[in-house]
Parts: C-alpha cells; sequence; structure tokens
C-alpha cells in the first residue's frame, strides 16, 4: 500500500508576521548601534586630528615668539659699541621704542607701525592686541656690508641688508585679523605686506613686565633693574602727551606675557558646551582665589575668554619671554 501524498501545510515553510516583525526590530537596532558607533569613532578621530593641529599651532608660535623675543633690541656691534648720536634721520633720542604695542587693535595696513584701530565690541578677536618688535640684522664681520643672514622676521625671512645707522632696524608686527572667516594671527613686516602665519587665534593676549614704571607716568628717576617688578598693559604704559616718557617706559620693558586662544574647526569638539578661558593663564592673585585673577581683568577685554556652544575645540597657550637685549635706545 503506497504512501499518502504530503499535505499542503506540510510542504510549504514560512514565517508569521509578528517574526518578521521583530526580525526588523532587530535589524534596525544592530544598524543603529552600527550607525552610532561610527559617528563616534568618526567625531573621536576628528577631535584627535584637531588636538593634534592645535598643539602644533601652538608650539609654532611659541617657537617663532620666543625667537623675535630673543632678537628684540639687538644691535650690530658697529652700532652697539658707540653712543647714539644724530642718524641719517635726524632722530637724536627720539627713535621707535625696540618693544612696542597697542591695546585691543588692528593696525593700519598701509601704516602699519603708527596706525591702528581699535576693535569694536563684539567683534571676532575682541580684545587682541598688537605687539611690534624691532632689531637689527647683523653683518657677518663688521665693515664687510654683508647679512649674516642669522636674523629674522615674523613670516621666517632672514635679513638680507645690514643697516645703515643705529636706527635702520627690522620690523615685525604680529596682531589678529579675518582671513577667509577664519581669526588668523598676521604678520606685518611693512605696509601693505600682511600675511597669515596661523589660523584659528580667537584671542592674541600681551602684558609687559616692565622695571620701576607707574601706569602712564613718566619713569623719572625710578629705578630700573634688569628684572620685571609688574606686568601692565600697551595702554598703562602710554604717558598721554608725552612721547619722552612713553618711549622712556617702553625702554624699561624687561619681558613678555604672551597669551592665545586658538580654536579647531566646527565639530572638532565632542560636545557642544560653553567654556571660559583664560589666555595668559589661571594664577591667582594674592588677593582673591579666583582662578586667573592674577594676569586677567574685566579691564582688560579678551583676557576672561567666554566661548560659546559652537562644538569648536579650544586651546590656551600661555608663556612668558625674557628680552634679552637692552631696551635702552
Amino acid at each position: 500500500m503506497g504512501s499518502l501524498p504530503p499535505s499542503k501545510s506540510q510542504g510549504q515553510a514560512g514565517v508569521t508576521l509578528v517574526e518578521l516583525l521583530v526580525a526588523m526590530v532587530i535589524s534596525i537596532v544592530i544598524a543603529l548601534a552600527a550607525v552610532s558607533s561610527l559617528i563616534v569613532s568618526r567625531r573621536g578621530l576628528t577631535t584627535v586630528d584637531a588636538a593634534a593641529q592645535l598643539g602644533d599651532n601652538a608650539r609654532f608660535a611659541s617657537t617663532l615668539l620666543l625667537r623675535l623675543g630673543a632678537q628684540t633690541g639687538f644691535r650690530d656691534v658697529e652700532y652697539a659699541a658707540t653712543p647714539r648720536t644724530a642718524n641719517t634721520a635726524g632722530l637724536t633720542g627720539t627713535a621707535a621704542p625696540n618693544v612696542s604695542g597697542v591695546n585691543n587693535a588692528v593696525p593700519s595696513y598701509t601704516d602699519p607701525y603708527n596706525g591702528y584701530t581699535a576693535r569694536s565690541t563684539g567683534s571676532v578677536a575682541y580684545g587682541s592686541d598688537i605687539l611690534i618688535l624691532r632689531y637689527q640684522a647683523a653683518e657677518t664681520f663688521p665693515g664687510s656690508g654683508v647679512s649674516d643672514k642669522t636674523m629674522i622676521d615674523c613670516l621666517g625671512n632672514p635679513s638680507t641688508t645690514v643697516p645703515v645707522d643705529r636706527d635702520d632696524r627690522m620690523v615685525s608686527v604680529l596682531y589678529v585679523d579675518i582671513v577667509q572667516g577664519e581669526p588668523s594671527l598676521m604678520c606685518s613686516t611693512g605696509p601693505s605686506n600682511a600675511q597669515p602665519i596661523i589660523s584659528g587665534v580667537e584671542s592674541f593676549q600681551v602684558l609687559y613686565g616692565v622695571s620701576g614704571v607707574t601706569p602712564n607716568s613718566p619713569p623719572g628717576t625710578a629705578l630700573a633693574t634688569s628684572v620685571a617688578d609688574r606686568y601692565l598693559r600697551a595702554d598703562q604704559i602710554v604717558v598721554p602727551g608725552d612721547a619722552a616718557g612713553t618711549n622712556a617706559n617702553w625702554s624699561r620693558v624687561r619681558s613678555l606675557r604672551i597669551g592665545m586662544l586658538l580654536r579647531g574647526p566646527q565639530g572638532s569638539a565632542q560636545q557642544n558646551v560653553a567654556e571660559t578661558f583664560y589666555p595668559l593663564g589661571l594664577a591667582k592673585a594674592s588677593s582673591t582665589g579666583t582662578p586667573g585673577s592674577a594676569m586677567s581683568s574685566t579691564n582688560d577685554p579678551g583676557t576672561i575668554f567666554n566661548a560659546p556652544a559652537d562644538g569648536r575645540l579650544r586651546q590656551s597657550v600661555t608663556f612668558t619671554i625674557h628680552l634679552r637685549n637692552d631696551q635702552g635706545l
């Protein structure tokens, strides 16, 4: 007797609607987990790359400024060994100081040594300062008329000519301006030739370590030493209506306190949170326990920087430069 043919229900296999829905939900959960993991990994990689770039920019800026600071006030032996006399420009005792600056300003593009414009409240890089450094090139040997090319400007270019008199000096002007939508540390070595050297610099702060200087007053007979006894803003060194007194104060600068705030591209931070930075450092004043109060002040815009929650990774850079050369003219 032959076997019976299989029934219809025995010959077909499949899944129910419930089983299909469960499988779809599990697949979606796995896909979402994979996408989330990819996003987190990608963001982490972006943050690592941005942190590395900020670190490189910080090292470059500090190395460059340290070298420029070491050069500031240098004179070729021919002029360093002789007293000041009237030079070809007739500047007897009235030459521009070797180190100077302006608080919260942008220099004129056509006259970066003398002209400047105050920054407006709320603008990008508001509070950033101007730093002007002067120094001479050196000859290969006295009287050779050939530069030894050891002195550089803020663009890294070596000197190619030798000075013709005591006040013939190289000049580097550093400040922050906007280039292609990003605040950048700029270098100007003369009229109409400013160039960006570091992108993403939101704040550039400079304090001047001085010896025997009272804010906005000429030094008079106050004793000056080789070590700074206080730090002042550029506008505190200026003596209103007294150019000679102002220059005398600038000649008493012994060190520079540099503070910068660098930022990465949008989306480079892990979280979108507002933060407060102190570009000049977190040191506390002796009279208060507030972080940053030793160098930062609400009277000096930019020294307390309230960063928005814009998803940018930021890093503050702080260092001090001791000026090796005599700043007296």
